[in-house]
């Protein structure tokens, strides 16, 4: 007897809600249960469902599509290490090799099977920052770093607890390569609380849809996906685009994207520059979320993310280069490159279709300060103005290119809480966003005063090549990071150096980037410069 009409899509529907369910309720768990004020004032935290060959099938919505493709890639290689029939319930995996689908030291990747008749089926995950792991400088923060060694920690994949609890030995070893081991340990038992609970979830919903039940929802759910996706790229026009973009250091991204015109893609990365001693480098996880955040801005905004969007795209990424970096070079500092990826992409597309267009935009500025007569750490970063582009101004402060455009910055009372500061601005910075016919999205400006001896570390880029603008718009205004005196003098502090020293009573300045502005200023609508000039975010316009 067949169901009733429309009750397949209904239960399709649950089954699909089900699982994000499961996902953020992980996510959920883990920002309550860490000791990371990052992590707990921020809601960093990412928490996904994955099958046995590693696809993305579902994921909480706090996590950033980078997020999504470290768990999706790194999965692979636990699989690797430890083969499903060597797994036993109540195993939990961990790893942070960015060779291996990480990220960078500081964030913690954790895995647990859930089985199905006596074998793994799927695996809950979950990933945070966690405040120390070793490495040159607090909170992972070595812009310094010649090499993957002085970044922190390496794990490959190891197993971190079974179903008897924690692997003791291995959570010492942890513990004593971190500047704050409560907070590490307290950080790694939330991960794993969180893929414990998501796999209850995920069991009650085995065992309310049965197991073909789920499998063959997780296949309709993920075809449908990917018919969508397919469908947005077979929209783009056919034929190889190129585009490139320049990091501060003068470090180059260059990209060709191929659509075929029948729904798939390849990104090829080809001609870009090679990896450097330096943090500047990204992992191949990384580099392909970012493939996936410029690729999606062009298609439906509605389309889930799991592995239906993944399929139809292929990324070649050069072993050695800049956006696969191989071992020992340092991938820390990936955010500069991954959102030079985007621009290129954003570049190569927009200059083939036959209107639209978007300005570069500033993005996150990294920062962390650390206490020297006792161990206190924040870790944060403020985020600059996108692009306008064509028909729309740049949003203000959302760093929508590494991120995925959530705002995670923590608020500003819990910090002062628990930490010697005293945040005195936070505020948006006028004339920052690139004059055009729209203009670029405004940066920020934080003043985070120390009641306390500290040393800073900072980690940026599009400072001192602002973000340009695009079709005749101007650039944004360049950030920057500063060091304010008790006397209220400002001087410069280097965009990527460590350990910095702050005395108590000055103050770290840390100003972010605007956006690039779209179109000849002079033909800006003049109740956009009068809206504009009446709301603060200009203080003239000298265009008109």
């Amino acid at each position: 007897m067949s169901e009733p009409e429309g009750r397949g899509d209904l239960t399709a529907e649950i089954l699909r809600n089900a699982l994000c369910v499961a996902a953020e309720e992980a996510g959920i768990v883990v920002v309550r249960s860490a000791y990371s004020t990052f992590i707990v004032e921020g809601a960093d935290a990412a928490a996904a469902i994955l099958d046995a060959r590693g696809r993305l099938v579902a994921h909480s919505l706090s996590t950033a599509l980078i997020q999504c493709a470290s768990l999706r890639s790194a999965l692979p290689y636990v699989l690797r290490a430890y083969p499903p029939a060597a797994m036993r319930p109540g195993d939990v995996f961990l790893l942070n090799d960015v060779y291996q689908g990480g990220i960078h030291a500081n964030d913690l990747l954790v895995f647990r099977p859930v089985f199905v008749d006596g074998a793994p089926a799927y695996f809950t995950g979950t990933l945070i920052h966690v405040a120390d792991l070793s490495g040159l400088s607090a909170g992972g923060m070595a812009s310094d770093a010649a090499d993957v060694y002085l970044e922190g920690l390496q794990l490959p994949p190891v197993r971190i607890a079974t179903a008897d609890g924690l692997v003791d030995e291995l959570v010492r070893v942890l513990a004593a390569n971190s500047r704050t081991p409560d907070r590490l340990v307290g950080d790694l038992r939330a991960l794993i609380a969180g893929v414990n609970v998501a796999a209850r979830r995920l069991e009650e919903i085995i065992e309310a849809h049965t197991p073909d039940g789920l499998a063959r929802g997780v296949e309709d759910y993920l075809a449908h996906t990917e018919r969508r996706m397919r469908e947005g790229l077979a929209a783009l026009p056919a034929g190889t685009h190129r585009g490139e973009y320049r990091l501060d250091d003068g470090h180059l991204v260059r990209v060709a994207v191929t659509v075929d015109g029948a729904g798939g893609a390849v990104v090829d990365f080809a001609g870009t520059d090679e990896q450097v001693p330096l943090p500047v480098n990204s992992g191949f996880s990384q580099t392909h979320g970012g493939v996936m955040y410029a690729l999606r801005c062009f298609v439906d905004p509605t389309l889930p993310m799991n592995e239906g969007c993944f399929a139809p795209v292929e990324v070649r990424m050069p072993r050695g280069s800049l956006v696969n970096c191989t071992r020992p070079y340092p991938g820390g500092g990936r955010f500069g490159t991954v959102a030079a990826a985007e621009e290129a992409i954003f570049a190569a597309l927009t200059d083939a279709l036959p209107s639209g267009g978007v300005a570069a935009s500033g993005i996150l500025q990294a920062f962390s300060i650390s206490g020297v007569r006792r161990p206190w750490l924040h870790m944060s970063f403020d985020l600059g103005g996108m692009g306008a582009r064509d028909g729309c101004d740049g949003p203000d402060a959302t760093g929508a290119l590494f991120g995925g455009g959530r705002n995670i910055i923590p608020q500003v009372e819990p910090i002062e809480a628990r930490l010697p500061v005293r945040i005195e601005e936070v505020s948006l910075i006028p004339d920052s966003g690139g004059p055009g016919r729209h203009r670029g999205g405004l940066g920020t400006r934080t003043v985070i005063r120390m009641l306390e001896d500290a040393v800073v570390d900072t980690r940026g880029d599009r400072l001192l090549r602002p973000p340009p603008g695009a079709s005749g718009g101007l650039p944004g205004r360049a950030g920057g990071y500063y060091r304010e005196r008790a006397d209220g003098v400002r001087e410069p502090l280097g965009a990527k150096a460590t350990r910095q020293p702050l005395a108590a009573g000055e103050a770290l300045v840390v100003e972010t980037s605007g956006g690039g502005g779209f179109g000849d200023p002079a033909t800006r609508a003049p109740r956009a410069v009068e809206r504009d000039l009446a709301d603060g975010r200009v203080t003239r316009w000298e265009w008109t």
